[in-house]
């Protein structure tokens, strides 16, 4: 793409995905129609795009290059993720449905934008995130094995609907909406006695953490 576009979850309403910056490479999967499905080759997304931004955006190219890194090559780009996640707080903000591109974004938006300016692929959801994750042990009262830039997941029982950077010492960084959150990006803990209403939603929901061990190679993961 040769501008930022947004992407949708159907073809047709509102029901924004996630935002597609400049630069990114996408393949069209079904052609036709006013909005046309294709999948995002970074991380396989598959989304909608309006066919008029793809008209007037979109150019060939050849697939993206990967850059496939391990844990050690991951460790050596942290502080630039967790750089871009502190810097994002600066600027004013919203939580936003489907945002990626900044100022305004959504949790998975926010770590998948932060990990990808550090030149690492993840994938887009949280629930994808937390999949994509070796797991860490971790609980309200006990966070000595999470490492800054690990993920922390949050939801129910059944399914991964939130998640936070951790910066360290069981703080962690993420947007969150107004029903539950701070309509915003904001910093939170997870230390028991916390009282804030925010800290003590997220702390209840607490699903448990993942460490980034590689970069996402582009291909297709299950809903």
């Amino acid at each position: 793409m040769e501008r930022d576009v947004d992407a949708y979850s159907r073809p047709r309403g509102e029901g924004l995905a996630t935002q597609v910056a400049a630069g990114r490479h996408l393949r069209v999967l079904e052609p036709g129609g006013d909005r046309l499905r294709v999948r995002l080759l970074e991380d396989g997304y598959p989304c909608w795009l309006e066919a008029d931004d793809l008209r007037r955006h979109a150019r060939p190219a050849l697939p993206p290059s990967r850059l496939l890194l391990d844990r050690s090559g991951i460790e050596a780009r942290l502080e630039q993720v967790l750089s871009f996640g502190l810097s994002a707080m600066e600027r004013p903000n919203v939580y936003l449905w489907g945002g990626s591109l900044g100022p305004d974004y959504d949790c998975s938006g926010l770590v998948q934008t932060a990990f990808a300016a550090a030149g690492i692929w993840l994938p887009r959801d949280a629930y994808l995130q937390e999949r994509f994750c070796r797991p860490v042990a971790v609980h309200p009262g006990e966070t000595s094995l999470l490492r800054p830039g690990d993920l922390i997941f949050f939801g129910t029982a059944r399914r991964c609907t939130h998640v936070g950077l951790h910066l360290g010492g069981g703080r962690y960084l993420h947007s969150s909406g107004r029903e539950h959150g701070r309509n915003g990006l904001g910093i939170d803990d997870l230390h028991p006695t916390n009282p804030d209403p925010v800290a003590v939603h997220y702390r209840l929901e607490l699903r448990g953490a993942g460490r980034v061990m590689h970069t996402h190679d582009g291909s297709p993961l299950p809903p």
